[in-house]
């Protein structure tokens, strides 16, 4: 297959490479091309800024949850546009570990024989940046870094230090952006916070792509992607889509908006019909057999979930009286507990498991290896998994006689490497996994069966 294609890697996190991304794409677009985006790794909120730059939905490719034949097929499937952009993770070599380069963006470049584009903060240096780059290019060959993007330069004279050091040592310099707060996103704790949330964020983030484009050799990236070569295979046949035997209801607000479309797709292609609904605003669930809620920010927006009383109340029928199928991770689990605390403040949310969910300081950052040890919504019977977390809150109070579904080699989990709850048709898990059509399957069959009961 012949995909135009650029990674547009980092140093670091925290480089700017989701805006220099979604510069790309957004200058490639005002050019007249459509452009495909794609995101490395577990983010689900990169991908939300990546799909406004587009106009069309970014797919993830990370290879621990995936496995490489799904990563390249996912590519494959997707790459229908004029040119693909990819937005690497954290500095180009990271990955699950200092030994190997495994589900880091160099991995995805080899992977995928895409020429990198390296985003470097130039803030607090100059010619040094050479020797920056010079560093990440020989650390393994081949690198694929084929060009230089500055980031947040103070002035000409510095641009033009910059560029000529770089230069020297024979590495291109195909943008320089300036240093101005008009073009940064906003950040929280777990990164930039969603565009979601507001329809003001968006334009913002619009207005910052516009104005950081503008900085950028826009056609000297394109001729990046276009000395991509062919890559060795075909493009998949399109998946069936199988008749739809249960209604999913997706929780999809500022709240909760942590989903992979990978995901729904397949639950959409396993025969699920999917109905989204606010767990916030709207006054009761829509008519569906099972629950699908995923991770966002209920700490955040505590205040509305708790004065949604109706919405709770109807989610905890739906678990205890009706029960129904529940599937949730990360945030959806602190929403189905008694409460969320967040400093001196407790949030009351719905109450379907017995814990209370509390914010901490530090951060919960793992990807997730083990075993499904018990039969539950994704699985009827013992199998390995994979998936990530990334969390500041902890459960407490979870009474010691709960069935716990995961039994993990790497990762924390809710407590002592034990993670997914089990209650009745109820599964809640801080991990996120990938779930690929056999998981959507059992999922979506899981959600018909309870409710048949």
């Amino acid at each position: 297959m012949r995909i135009p294609r650029v990674i547009i890697g980092g140093v670091s996190s925290g480089v700017g490479k989701t805006l220099v991304a979604c510069a790309i794409v957004h200058g490639m677009r005002e050019r007249g091309y459509s452009v495909q985006p794609f995101k490395v790794g577990p983010d689900y909120i990169d991908p939300g800024y990546l799909s406004i730059a587009a106009g069309r939905e970014a797919k993830n490719l990370d290879t621990w949850l995936m496995g490489r034949r799904r990563v390249m097929e996912t590519f494959a499937d997707s790459s229908s546009s004029d040119v693909s952009v990819i937005e690497g993770v954290m500095g180009h070599y990271d990955g699950t570990s200092g030994r190997t380069n495994r589900a880091s963006t160099h991995e995805a470049s080899q992977l995928l024989s895409a020429p990198v584009i390296l985003v470097v903060d130039a803030s607090r240096a100059a010619r040094s940046i050479a020797a920056t780059v010079k560093g990440f290019s020989s650390y393994q060959s081949p690198s694929n870094i084929v060009g230089v993007i500055l980031n947040k330069v103070g002035s000409k004279r510095h641009t033009k230090f910059c560029v000529d050091s770089l230069e020297q040592s024979g590495m291109a310099v195909v943008g320089a952006i300036p240093r101005d707060a008009s073009m940064a996103l906003e950040s929280r704790h777990l990164g930039l916070v969603p565009p979601v949330e507001a329809s003001s964020r968006r334009t913002r983030a619009l207005n910052a792509f516009r104005e950081a484009s503008g900085h950028i050799h826009i056609d000297a990236v394109l001729s990046v992607a276009r000395s991509a070569k062919p890559l060795p295979i075909l493009r998949p046949e399109p998946a069936r889509r199988k008749p739809a035997i249960a209604t999913i209801g997706v929780a999809l607000d500022s709240s909760f908006n942590f989903y992979y479309r990978d995901n729904l797709e397949a639950l959409e292609r396993e025969g699920a019909r999917l109905e989204f609904f606010s767990p916030t605003s709207d006054a009761k669930l829509p008519g569906c057999d099972g629950l699908y809620i995923g991770g966002g920010f209920p700490e955040v927006l505590g205040s509305p979930l708790e004065r949604n009383t109706g919405m709770r109340r109807a989610i905890k029928a739906h678990a205890e009286k009706e029960r129904r199928a529940i599937y949730a991770e990360c945030g959806g689990l602190m929403y189905l507990a008694r409460s969320i605390t967040v400093g001196k403040r407790r949030y009351a949310m719905a109450g379907v498991i017995d814990a209370q969910a509390k914010m901490g300081k530090k951060p919960t950052l793992n990807y997730t290896r083990g075993a499904i040890t018990r039969r539950c919504l994704i699985a009827a019977r013992p199998q390995c998994m994979r998936g990530h977390e990334f969390h500041y809150s902890s459960l407490e109070g979870l009474p010691e006689d709960t069935s716990l579904a995961y039994a993990l080699e790497a990762g924390a989990g809710i407590s002592g490497g034990r993670d997914g709850i089990v209650q009745d048709a109820v599964l809640a898990s801080y991990g996120h996994l990938y779930f690929g059509d056999v998981r959507a399957r059992g999922l979506v069959e899981a959600v018909r069966a309870a409710a048949r009961r």
